[in-house]
């Protein structure tokens, strides 16, 4: 661990929060931008508005009974096929490749191919992960693995991936394959990623780089290409992209860093999953990996019990207050204050980014607005 990577040692800070309650990572205004008013919800809701009937008519094309999986997926029907209006989640990755295409001056539907196939793609990774995970929620409803079998999740996230590729080709232009380009290197980044996050869960110990590369690989590597592929297909060059792809992946390890703390303190009622549901599957997350780098003596009864878990056969049936205790310890031990000061960090840099791209200025105030929105939530 470097200098500047070391954990914060000592008691709770009045920083942190406690389990359920929303996590204040935000640092003080750092551009002129972010003085702009914006409504976050209203950009949200536009990706979504924009990206959701391409993004059904995409569904569509699938053979039974894969398109209805997939639309009990996205939150469309309920589990008997009866229309529904489930939460189809925070439609980030939607807004930021719409808003991308205004930053070469063309209207935001011209991103409008780009968001969607991101959204497959993203999606894809979900069906996949949750099942390799054994998460049987996702959403505040039984995932799709769990209603519909495991072979069924796995074809329909495969499904999802091609369909993201046939969304872009089908137009036919030099942007769009250039954008195709950008996006399978962001898939197969996350692939990586998700491989790595499975093999650290049968190691002892990460170290806080390895834990950040695979972070930047399973959530900033699409993220960041959700930043610049409505600029591709606005017509970008490739500098353009490349900084809007910095800006994304930084946002992306911010937004997992986020992720990382929710998965431990999260309030069950907002994220949908179980309490401790990081700990119940002995993942290797940023507050973990920091805490155990830390040292000291929290540091140190922390990975003596965490080896003698890995042991464990019993560890399904551990109780609330075994990971309880387990979460106590990673805070002692600076976990997750190191864990909130980093997503400040990546969130700084991702903001910095921006001002070495020429875009109008309520393009830029809306990218600041949303990387603000993805560190400060409670799902």
């Amino acid at each position: 661990m470097t200098l500047d990577q070391q954990p914060a040692a000592g008691p709770r800070t009045p920083g942190t929060a406690t389990r359920g309650e929303t996590v204040p990572t935000v640092p003080p205004a750092s551009s002129p931008a972010r003085g702009t008013a914006v409504d976050v919800t209203a950009l949200l809701e536009r990706g979504r508005t924009l990206a959701t009937p391409v993004l059904r008519a995409a569904v569509d094309r699938l053979a039974p009974p894969m398109d209805t999986v997939a639309a009990y997926h996205f939150g469309w029907i309920d589990a008997a096929g009866n229309p529904a209006h489930g939460d189809g989640g925070k439609a980030v990755r939607p807004a930021l490749a719409v808003l991308s295409a205004e930053v070469t001056g063309a209207a935001p539907e011209a991103g409008v191919p780009g968001a969607v196939a991101v959204e497959l793609v993203h999606n894809f990774s979900l069906l996949h992960d949750d099942l390799m995970d054994g998460d049987e929620q996702r959403r505040h409803r039984d995932t799709v693995w769990k209603v519909h079998g495991p072979a069924q999740a796995i074809l329909v996230g495969d499904a999802l991936f091609a369909l993201a590729n046939e969304v872009l080709l089908e137009l036919g232009t030099v942007e769009a394959g250039r954008a195709a380009r950008r996006l399978t290197t962001a898939t197969r980044a996350l692939i990586d990623g998700q491989a790595q996050d499975i093999s650290y869960e049968h190691r002892d110990r990460v170290t806080v780089e390895e834990c950040l590369e695979m972070e930047g690989n399973k959530t900033g590597a699409l993220l960041a290409c959700a930043c610049s592929i409505g600029a591709v297909l606005g017509g970008a060059d490739d500098r353009t992209a490349d900084t809007l792809e910095k800006y994304g992946y930084h946002l992306g390890l911010a937004f997992q860093a986020v992720d990382d703390l929710l998965g431990i303190w999260g309030d069950p009622e907002a994220t949908g999953k179980q309490t401790w549901s990081d700990l119940r599957q002995r993942k290797k997350s940023l507050p973990v990996v920091a805490a155990l780098a830390a040292g000291g003596d929290a540091s140190e009864r922390l990975g003596e019990i965490l080896a003698a878990d890995a042991k464990s056969s019993d560890f399904e049936n551990f109780s609330e207050e075994e990971f309880a205790a387990r979460a106590a310890l990673i805070e002692e031990a600076g976990g997750r204050e190191w864990t909130a000061q980093e997503a400040r960090r990546q969130h700084t840099i991702a903001i910095e980014a921006l001002d070495t791209v020429d875009m109008p200025e309520q393009v830029r105030a809306a990218f600041a607005a949303l990387a603000d929105f993805v560190v400060v939530r409670k799902r």
